[in-house]
């Protein structure tokens, strides 16, 4: 069994992975080494600070600008705020250069993508069976084509037996319920949760292993209760759901616009959108950009940009980071300078250890020296380089040492 877990594992490992916060404690003074982020501590301050103001809902409509040289970290402090927010805010992000390959308008894009980032909470009240089943039985017809049963459910204070139709057993059999488990079914959709097996019956001989199976509480009170819940949805989501057939139309977005106002004060998600190289934008998309942001419902925007002084395209006026001087008086930017050497260190470490690479100590001051002379992004490419790998594939001339080859790409 170990051996056909090791054969279907699946290994999927991005550039920037091993991101799963800002790393700051909570003063948000930023740690040293935390959740993968090491080094730009300014920025990831005031990354944080803007977070906090985010989820106290202070803060919309505004635009923030990462600069700074490439491989800095302007993407890992984006996701890094993304992975601080949550699953629960939406967080859209685009490259620049992904605008003009759409096939749609520019414009369309850009409004899609801020709507995809402004998010409704929407309450609703469920009425639930929540409890540990005691029994269930199934009665089938002689052909089988109906089914009909009992299901036996109770908690620490009462016990109730409810009839089962074949949607209900067919749920029921698709979670694998079983007696002794604690279920959670949702009366208005048919839909089974299951939370775990009782204590009760932890005793019991399982199959499936006690480190594969979760213990949970027999509920207490009522079976049957309700419950409030909550799900969040982006305006593009009720842009899609209520359009007819084809574009969605302004007039549409305008009512929607209108009844979100409305739910606004109880029901307004935080909103984010990161757009990656803006400097790849042309006028016209700033000057949408520009007045969106001053659109009543308008989400954060984040943009990252690596240029210094460059033309704006669409343009021949040169302007810094490539945004129009109207854009840049509303933007609050934050910089990002070069990592430290020490700071290279334990990027390439934490990168090992993410790619489940070894390497030796010079191998780790060549890649250190190769990133500091070039940029960080090249010498991370590098870590998962195996020479018996390039051996098998006939290159013959990389059969030394992996000091030999870091050595040859440096020269290159």
């Amino acid at each position: 069994m170990s051996e056909l877990r090791e054969i279907t594992k699946m290994e999927r490992i991005g550039a920037h992975s091993h991101i799963r916060g800002l790393g700051l404690d909570d003063r948000l003074e930023p740690r040293a080494n935390s959740q993968g982020m090491v080094g730009q501590g300014k920025a990831r301050k005031a990354a944080g600070m803007v977070i906090k103001m985010v989820q106290e809902g202070r803060i919309a409509g505004r635009a923030i600008l990462f600069a700074g040289p490439p491989s800095t970290g302007k993407t890992a402090i984006a996701l890094g705020m993304a992975q601080t927010l949550g699953s629960d805010v939406p967080f859209t992000m685009i490259a620049a250069s992904e605008v003009f390959s759409l096939s749609m308008s520019k414009t369309e894009a850009l409004t899609q993508a801020i709507r995809r980032s402004i998010g409704v909470r929407i309450k609703e009240e469920s009425e639930i069976i929540e409890g540990e089943v005691v029994e269930i039985q199934i009665d089938r017809s002689l052909t089988g084509a109906t089914k009909t049963g009992k299901l036996t459910i109770k908690t620490t204070d009462m016990e109730t037996i409810y009839d089962l139709g074949t949607k209900m057993i067919d749920a029921l059999s698709k979670e694998k319920v079983l007696a002794g488990d604690v279920v959670v079914i949702d009366k208005t959709s048919g839909r089974v949760s299951k939370l775990g097996r009782s204590y009760a019956r932890s005793r019991d001989y399982d199959a499936m292993g006690a480190d594969l199976t979760k213990f949970v509480q027999c509920p207490e009170g009522e079976i049957q209760k309700r419950k409030e819940v909550v799900h969040t949805v982006s305006l593009h989501e009720i842009d899609v759901i209520n359009r007819d057939t084809g574009e969605i139309k302004p007039e549409l977005r305008d009512q929607i616009n209108s009844k979100v106002a409305e739910w606004r004060e109880e029901g307004k998600a935080e909103i984010v959108l990161f757009i990656d190289e803006v400097h790849m934008l042309d006028i016209e998309c700033f000057s949408f950009l520009n007045r969106a942001l001053e659109n009543e419902l308008s989400p954060l925007v984040i943009m990252a940009s690596n240029r210094g002084m460059s033309r704006i395209r669409g343009t021949k006026f040169r302007s810094p980071h490539g945004l129009p001087v109207d854009l840049l008086d509303r933007v609050l930017i934050v910089s990002t300078k070069p990592y430290a050497e020490e700071d290279i260190q334990q990027i390439i470490q934490i990168r090992c250890e993410e790619e489940d690479v070894t390497l030796t100590p010079e191998a780790q001051s060549v890649l250190t020296s190769m990133a500091t002379s070039t940029t960080l992004r090249y010498a991370l490419n590098l870590i998962s380089l195996d020479v018996e790998d390039l051996r098998r594939a006939g290159l013959k001339e990389q059969q030394g040492s992996l000091d030999a080859v870091m050595g040859d790409a440096m020269e290159s």
